[in-house]
């Protein structure tokens, strides 16, 4: 009894200090230990209680970490969304960068870029009217910001008159403090990046003041009216109004150019005054900027080219097998602990059997490994020469954890055989269901908070959960016998699954697990559904099939998609599984926002490729001007516009008997004033 009081005061005493630097780092933005104390005391505490799961009725560590946002500022809607940068790590994912762009734009030549570093500081966007500062908000998540003006005014760099060239103007960049300003501040905050933000979000001014902020321009939202050409200009006029600029922003024009500019950058970081963390690539012409526009979540016209990461050595002790919610099978390396980037971590993912083998990675290997933007670090290389007898090759398994074969699939487009090996079972494999059903709860999809991975882990233990739709009707009076659930967790849960019973269809799509059919696709299927009515009608294999044929013609879906569709819904357990999720549900419509032009209310079909542009951008610019875009030929079709390229001869066909208004590429343009 003695030893149980001792655990439960050292536990109590360490939620303390938890409790303590939780709120330093969240509410006043003012860590008191580094990140690696932080995180090592987090696990620590999660050790403590696996070994005593009686402590969680005393206190549930994982109702603490983290914390709400503050409450501190007023929320302010951006003018422009502040979107997040996609991130490219290696040459590939530049050129892929490179394609995505010519293939949208329907061009050739090489592209004009503008290379920018990337200053690792705190976002913010500052409003000029009529030339005078009028307000400014931190970045937020992305659509509301925190007015944080008068913080923001105290920053001399920044001009609080510009000329009054434009009537209005947002001005975006990065709020930084240098590395020599930080070494009177280290004490107090954890990293210059903790620095800043903290001291942007003091709530009185006067204490901002004391902080020596920097601010780098980069970018602008909001203008009325336009009066730039291109990226340069714009960087070099806002230099002219008084905005510090990098001195290191240029032009460049080859993937030669961008990887010498990458690694010229990467090896002065460490010399810079301020922290960088890559390249910030922009396609030059703001014209072409416009044209490429946005996804949900990043810019076309922009990627974060990123520096390679921290590296560690450590040591191999197993390598495990592990099934995603597509069903693929990845080995992961179970290693020594060790810190990376001030994280600690004990695993490192081996991406495939190709990996390994190319690798040479055995077990009881001494390794090198690297966060590079992954949420699990990967392996880069092995120390052969510290190789023992006691490393041992890796027998990669052709099964499944489930214990049913494994296959490799063979690319559609490519006709390359895909390196990961694939459990195709869907929900009849245990672990490939376990997977779908925490991607189904995450924040992207139903976003029930509360319902974290590990607590989906626990509920399936306990056969609370089986299915998606169980989740929409657990048991809560088994759920109360649990440790660490009390009546407020309970009702919290309760009422987020309640509230996430209402769903839009584009959401429920994404959120169900379709492989190759992420964010984007899933709202391109909405769309064409429109309806979960309709949506449902690929359980029917008769209906399927026709529904397939119409989803050809659809921006951004390919045969691997379409293939992808219609093998999830060929899979009996499947259909099952997702017809008794939707009896769960309420689905609403799914209702693209259609905007007035020259085109509104008129519904437009697209087949074939056109010479000037990509049907990706004549869809866009259709939709801009007001245009629904239908994915099948009827009569509420007005135009169907014909390409050059490889047109479907039978949808002009059908179009004809239907005596549809039918357009080619030059009578397009015509209608566009183009």
């Amino acid at each position: 009894m003695t030893e149980k009081k001792n655990i439960k005061k050292l536990y109590l005493e360490k939620i303390q200090n938890l409790i303590k630097f939780n709120k330093a780092y969240f509410e006043k933005d003012n860590p008191i230990v580094t990140d690696e104390k932080f995180d090592e005391l987090k696990k620590e505490l999660f050790e403590i209680v696996k070994k005593n799961p009686f402590l969680k009725k005393i206190k549930n560590i994982e109702e603490i970490v983290g914390s709400s946002p503050s409450n501190k500022f007023k929320k302010v809607k951006h003018s422009k969304p502040m979107l997040s940068l996609s991130n490219a790590f290696n040459k590939e994912d530049i050129l892929d960068f490179e394609k995505k762009i010519k293939n949208y734009l329907n061009i050739n030549s090489n592209l004009e870029l503008s290379a920018e570093p990337k200053i690792d500081g705190i976002s913010a966007s500052i409003r000029y009217i009529d030339g005078k500062m009028t307000y400014g908000l931190s970045r937020g998540d992305g659509t509301f910001g925190e007015d944080i003006t008068e913080n923001l005014s105290t920053i001399g760099e920044i001009p609080k008159k510009i000329p009054n060239t434009t009537k209005i103007i947002d001005v975006r960049g990065e709020v930084y403090i240098s590395k020599k300003d930080f070494k009177n501040l280290k004490d107090k905050f954890a990293n210059p990046r903790n620095a800043a933000g903290g001291s942007l979000r003091q709530k009185n001014s006067k204490e901002t003041k004391k902080i020596p902020l920097k601010f780098f321009a980069y970018g602008i939202g909001d203008i009325e009216p336009n009066i730039f050409n291109d990226q340069t200009e714009l960087l070099l006029t806002l230099k002219k109004w008084g905005f510090p600029i990098n001195q290191y922003c240029k032009k460049v024009k080859s993937i030669q150019e961008i990887e010498k500019t990458h690694s010229e950058l990467e090896s002065i970081r460490s010399n810079l005054n301020y922290d960088v963390d890559g390249i910030v690539y922009k396609v030059n012409n703001l014209k072409l900027q416009n044209r490429l526009g946005t996804t949900s979540n990043s810019p076309r016209w922009a990627i974060a080219y990123k520096f390679s990461s921290v590296k560690a050595i450590s040591k191999i002790n197993e390598i495990v097998i592990q099934v995603g919610r597509t069903g693929a099978i990845t080995p992961v390396a179970k290693i020594d602990p060790v810190t990376v980037g001030g994280v600690v971590v004990s695993n490192a993912t081996l991406h495939n059997e190709d990996e390994i083998s190319r690798k040479d990675i055995r077990v009881n290997d001494t390794i090198v490994i690297q966060r590079a933007g992954d949420v699990i670090p990967q392996v880069l290389s092995v120390d052969k020469t510290k190789r023992s007898l006691k490393s041992k090759k890796f027998i990669f398994p052709n099964k499944c954890l489930c214990g049913y074969e494994t296959k490799k699939e063979t690319s559609i487009t490519t006709k390359k055989v895909d390196a990961v090996r694939r459990c195709i079972r869907g929900y009849e494999c245990n672990f490939t269901a376990k997977e779908r059903l925490k991607h189904l709860v995450s924040k992207d999809a139903f976003d029930i908070e509360g319902l974290g991975k590990k607590v989906v882990d626990n509920f399936l233990k306990l056969n609370l959960i089986k299915t998606p739709a169980d989740i929409f009707n657990l048991d809560y009076k088994k759920i109360e016998k649990l440790d660490g659930w009390g009546d407020v967790s309970i009702r919290n849960l309760k009422n987020a699954i309640n509230n996430s019973k209402n769903i839009v269809l584009d959401k429920f799509i994404f959120s169900i697990g379709i492989r190759h059919i992420g964010q984007e696709n899933a709202k391109t299927l909405a769309n064409f559904f429109k309806k979960s009515k309709k949506f449902s009608e690929l359980f029917n294999s008769t209906k399927r099939k026709e529904i397939l044929k119409n989803l050809d013609d659809l921006d951004g879906i390919g045969e691997t998609q379409i293939k992808s569709v219609e093998d999830f819904f060929s899979n009996k357990k499947n259909s099952e599984i997702i017809q008794n999720l939707i009896n769960s549900l309420t689905i609403k419509d799914y209702e693209k926002k259609i905007k007035s032009g020259k085109l509104s209310n008129k519904n437009i079909m697209f087949t074939g490729g056109f010479k000037k542009m990509s049907r990706s951008e004549a869809k866009t610019i259709a939709e801009e001007n007001g245009a629904k875009i239908l994915g099948t030929v009827t009569k509420k079709l007005d135009y169907l516009v014909i390409g050059n390229s490889k047109p479907t001869k039978k949808k002009i066909q059908i179009a004809k008997d239907l005596k549809i208004n039918l357009l080619t590429e030059e009578k397009w343009y015509d209608l566009l004033d183009r």
